[in-house]
């Protein structure tokens, strides 16, 4: 396939655009921060114009060879974003989220492209950047949770959201979110995880999960595979929890009095992932026991 993927600098991004160059796709990474070294392009992505502009153009010097005039696209990919709050002003947060993801899919689906996916947040059910302590209304937390959040970032990729939906509506495009986990990568394990081992409080507003970056790459892989499925949103998270405690334990000691929903084994996460897996058949398979033990 050839791949627009925005944001493929990022933490995440850079995961999943080296998983699909080895699976053989072409990808094109768009990011302000892209690199100058072939199938890279520097795109404002709130610039409608130059978003429009990139999806139809070259990508590298041997699209030229064919002769054939600019190839076209067969899936986005768009996870650039601002990443979190409290890196620019709140409103810029907003607009700059909001604005990409909008011209991103409305160039796609104008391009006839039929296959998009971006990535949406953990942040959407307003627990991670709530002000004060604010726990699930049930567990474990899968996509019919309420995305009531009060900040500017969670804000934007509920409205994101509303926005894939309403183009795949119009279009009839796949369009699939993905409801993106805390990423980590490996080197984290050993230099975060004991310490949330040792104080599993600090893994609260995670919802106790993670989501390890190379699976998040399988994920996006699995999600171009599968057609057919028109607009989806899915949590995307290992199949573990982030802390040491059964969860069991964590649910007595943080989640006291909370619904739940079904039986959870031992060390599940709470963050559920199984729209995902049954419904496009991913199967992480990387964690951090492997790395700190416990």
């Amino acid at each position: 396939m050839r791949i627009f993927f925005t944001g493929g600098s990022g933490k995440a991004g850079k995961y999943a655009v080296q998983h699909l160059r080895d699976l053989g796709h072409l990808v094109t990474n768009v990011d302000l921060a892209a690199p100058a070294d072939g199938r890279s392009l520097r795109v404002d992505l709130a610039d409608a114009g130059q978003v429009a502009n990139a999806m139809q153009a070259y990508a590298d010097f041997d699209d030229l060879d064919a002769g054939t005039g600019v190839p076209r696209y067969d899936a986005v990919v768009h996870f650039a974003a601002v990443p979190r709050i409290l890196v620019v002003p709140d409103n810029e947060t907003f607009r700059i989220n909001t604005m990409s993801t909008y011209n991103v899919i409305d160039a796609a689906t104008r391009a006839g492209i039929r296959k998009i996916i971006f990535a949406s947040s953990e942040t959407t059910y307003g627990v991670c950047f709530h002000d004060g302590e604010k726990k699930p209304a049930y567990i474990p937390v899968d996509e019919e949770h309420p995305t009531v959040p009060q900040d500017s970032y969670a804000m934007s990729k509920v409205v994101n959201e509303a926005t894939a939906r309403s183009f795949q509506a119009r279009s009839g495009a796949d369009i699939y979110g993905l409801r993106i986990n805390n990423v980590i990568e490996p080197h984290e394990y050993a230099a975060n995880f004991p310490d949330y081992v040792a104080h599993p409080e600090k893994r609260r507003r995670n919802i106790f999960a993670y989501i390890d970056a190379r699976d998040l790459a399988q994920m996006v892989e699995r999600c171009l595979a599968v057609d057919g499925l028109g607009y989806q949103v899915f949590n995307v998270s290992n199949d573990d929890s982030s802390v040491g405690l059964p969860s069991a334990d964590v649910t007595a000691r943080f989640y006291t009095g909370l619904e739940q929903r079904r039986p959870m084994g031992t060390y599940e996460t709470f963050y559920d992932n199984t729209k995902a897996k049954r419904m496009v058949g991913f199967a992480p398979s990387h964690g951090w026991r492997d790395v700190v033990g416990g």
